[in-house]
């Protein structure tokens, strides 16, 4: 991470700042020599398997069936 980036700087070169995070830097923004903010690269989400999770749990047959008693316990009225 090298010296802070003035805010008027990054403005004006914002595209090539992120060209330079894509890259892995990390850059700091300051404003009147202040740092204020650090734009740092995303991490990397793994990829999302539908159904990874199939017959781990079971949902009852009744879940969505409440009564007025269930909603006092809940809300304690």
């Amino acid at each position: 991470m090298g010296n802070p980036i003035d805010f008027y700087e990054a403005e004006t070169q914002l595209s090539q700042l992120l060209s330079r995070v894509e890259l892995g830097e990390e850059i700091v923004i300051a404003r009147n020599g202040m740092p204020v903010a650090r734009f740092v690269p995303m991490a990397v989400l793994p990829k999302r398997t539908p159904g990874r999770f199939k017959g781990q749990f079971v949902i009852a047959n009744d879940f969505e069936d409440f009564t007025a008693q269930d909603d006092r316990d809940w809300y304690g009225a």
